[in-house]
């Protein structure tokens, strides 16, 4: 895997894409830096190194040129956090692009306008591409939240490279999922959560050959516990996915894999933050109630699991947990997630809900990695080729 360690960027010019799609408010104003942060390592290497850099990345989703989508509004905050003044150019092909990479000096940033105001940029289209190309010596990909994408910056400009690599928050990303998914410490176990059975499929089948244990929450729990004859009153249910929880079932069985699905669980007669609440056995949830995070028999059980792994991966939430009311499920988890890595074991969190909840409840420094691409993260898990890495490794 060739990283940017296996180049010496001196007088050389780094064409990297980024992913600087970083959510701005009414002011236009960089309120979560985190993704500009995730890439500081990989140019302040170029730089040290003594060559320069050419940045672009994408905005948002922009219908053509929109003022608000422009990248134009991240440049002080970017500034700031790389601790050098980056030029800005208003466009990310042409003439006045080509001229003001030509004339950077070692030591400097140039920052693109967004990719996205071009059509081209998701098609694919190659010869936007090329343009792109004659803006630096060596590709550099750093955004693993686009690597499942074929766009033009993540895939189609590579080959118009002789020297391409990863940036370091790439390389990254993909050696701890290959930690946890080839590891040869035991037990493994991946904590799969989140709404439906149907969006985690091929990531569970794919992944029961490299795991110990498997523990199922939130909504999809209703799904299993329904297909195996048990009552969930009007909990969030597939009705058509309850053979298929069956399938999936009997497969883990087979193939040794121990699967833990929740035994009790807090339930509430509406879906509110103001709803009256009980704990109920998960398969005896009257009518008129929903099942909305799990019970402290499960907690306890789950959190048992976890603290003995050796590998962890966790996706998606355990409950409501944007409702404090329902949030207590997937805060303990994180609690015996967090224990268990300060013990020694390797966690990796990934995918939109879960990483935000290890934000939200103050776990992200606890836990060993957490994923920056969504997407990507579960299409890797999906046992998937991700164009953007096929693009470097071809």
């Amino acid at each position: 895997m060739k990283t940017i360690d296996d180049y010496n960027f001196k007088n050389k010019q780094a064409l990297i894409r980024v992913d600087f799609n970083v959510p701005l408010d009414d002011d236009l104003q960089v309120t979560d830096p985190e993704r500009i942060e995730a890439a500081k390592p990989t140019i302040i290497k170029i730089l040290e190194d003594g060559g320069s850099v050419v940045l672009m990345s994408h905005l948002g989703r922009p219908k053509g040129r929109e003022s608000k989508y422009s990248l134009q509004h991240i440049v002080k905050k970017l500034s700031e956090i790389i601790g050098v003044k980056v030029q800005f150019v208003e466009d990310c092909i042409g003439a006045e692009v080509e001229e003001a990479a030509g004339e950077l000096e070692p030591g400097h940033i140039l920052l693109l306008e967004n990719l996205r105001f071009y059509d081209e940029e998701t098609a694919g289209d190659e010869e936007f591409a090329k343009k792109l190309s004659k803006l630096g010596d060596i590709y550099v990909n750093d955004a693993f939240g686009t690597a499942h994408r074929a766009h033009a910056s993540t895939t189609v400009v590579a080959k118009f490279f002789e020297e391409k690599c990863y940036g370091y928050l790439m390389a990254k990303e993909i050696k701890s999922l290959d930690k946890v998914l080839h590891s040869e410490e035991k037990p493994v176990t991946a904590i799969l959560g989140g709404a439906k059975v149907s969006s985690k499929i091929t990531v569970i089948e794919n992944i029961l050959d490299k795991i110990d244990h498997l523990i199922i929450g939130g909504g999809m729990t209703y799904t299993f516990i329904k297909a195996q004859g048990g009552n969930i009153g009007n909990s969030l249910v597939e009705e058509d996915k309850q053979k298929l929880a069956l399938e999936i079932l009997k497969k883990a069985k087979d193939k040794g894999v121990e699967v833990h699905l929740p035994v009790d669980s807090v339930i509430a007669d509406s879906f509110s933050e103001q709803a009256s609440t009980q704990t109920e056995s998960v398969d005896n949830i009257p009518d008129g109630w929903m099942g909305l995070d799990i019970g402290p028999q499960t907690v306890e059980n789950f959190s048992r699991i976890i603290k003995e792994s050796k590998m962890i991966l966790w996706n998606g939430p355990l409950g409501v947990f944007e409702m404090d009311t329902f949030a207590k499920g997937t805060i303990e988890i994180g609690k015996a997630v967090a224990a268990a890595t300060k013990n020694g074991s390797f966690s990796l969190v990934g995918g939109g809900d879960s990483v935000a909840a290890v934000k939200k409840f103050g776990f992200k420094d606890k836990v060993s990695y957490v994923s920056t691409g969504g997407g990507a993260m579960l299409e890797m898990l999906e046992g998937k080729s991700l164009p953007g890495i096929e693009a470097i490794n071809n």
